[in-house]
């Protein structure tokens, strides 16, 4: 039984601490608050994990550190780089293997399906940040003074996530209508969130796996009307009602919403198809996806029941 280390409990956190847990490991989750998963073989620790001491104590005799946090949409370029740092900073002082969970914000617009080797060209704040992220764990690793690996799915779908499709699926199946500036028949990649977790522990735990990014295991790509048709067929609620928001409408919300403010920079992905080339993972660490019908098995009998309008 060897020690995990996992900052931040969101849904990818507490996915992790659940599975490593069921596999028997030892299991360490650090946030602010000492949130969560509830399992006799899971700690949980309050403490802030950019306090670079504070973590490296913590890890002391960890095999891994699993970069789990999300700080704030809006407050990424002030609170990501001293979290990234002590991060790094604990795995080259303990030795335990850092193991990012990433996203795609790093490649900017694209126009064809996104791999590995896909070049990191965005230029907008969340994407510098998160590419100068893996940059400096990259640096530490080729130098020898750490083992650093990074997993990078698309937007999140399954109960308890908070992407786009978490957002529209409950809405359909209440028969709500959804507006929203989403190109709705755009092809679109969905990441399912234990497949992050399973992704992340294989690449923490595999030594083939040190020394880049992988792309997360996920389902062919379907368009967001499809993921909601799809929903609500297995659920027997009406048809989707999809309206596109005019791009106008989210840059004027912008301007008195924070969040909206963000969203102008990964307008993009929403804008155009939208699609992650998983076969690296699939081949080396012999991750299959879970097939979309039964995570829409998952959303329909996850969700709470839709309130009647």
């Amino acid at each position: 039984m060897a020690l995990h280390v996992i900052v931040g409990a969101g849904p990818v956190g507490t996915a992790t601490a659940r599975l490593l847990a069921e596999r028997g490991e030892q299991v360490r989750v650090v946030t602010r608050r000492g949130t969560g998963p509830e399992h006799p073989a899971v700690e949980r620790i309050a403490a802030d994990a950019g306090d670079a001491d504070r973590l490296t104590a913590l890890t002391e005799g960890a095999v891994a550190l699993y970069n789990c946090a999300n700080p704030a949409y809006h407050r990424w370029a002030t609170d990501w780089p001293p979290l990234a740092a002590a991060l790094l900073t604990a795995a080259e002082r303990g030795g335990a293997v850092l193991a990012t969970v990433g996203n795609l914000y790093g490649y900017g617009p694209v126009d064809a399906p996104m791999t590995e080797a896909t070049p990191l060209a965005a230029t907008g704040t969340k994407g510098r940040v998160r590419n100068r992220m893996w940059t400096d764990a990259l640096a530490a690793h080729r130098a020898g003074r750490a083992r650093v690996t990074e997993v990078r799915g698309s937007d999140y779908v399954g109960v308890g996530g908070t992407s786009l499709a978490m957002m529209v699926l409950p809405r359909v199946l209440a028969g709500q209508r959804v507006f929203l500036p989403v190109a709705w028949d755009a092809p679109h990649t969905w990441t399912y969130v234990p497949d992050v977790a399973r992704t992340l522990v294989a690449a923490a735990t595999e030594p083939r796996a040190w020394g880049r990014a992988w792309h997360v295991p996920s389902a062919p790509a379907v368009s967001m009307r499809a993921l909601a048709e799809r929903t609500a067929a297995r659920a027997g609620a009406p048809a989707p009602r999809l309206i596109r928001m005019p791009y106008p409408l989210l840059w004027a919300a912008g301007v008195v919403n924070p969040f909206a403010r963000e969203l102008r920079e990964t307008a993009h992905q929403f804008a155009r198809p939208f699609v992650l080339d998983s076969t690296a993972a699939s081949d080396t660490l012999g991750i299959d996806p879970t097939p979309l019908d039964e995570v829409v098995d998952e959303i329909v009998t996850g969700l709470p029941a839709p309130t009647a309008r």
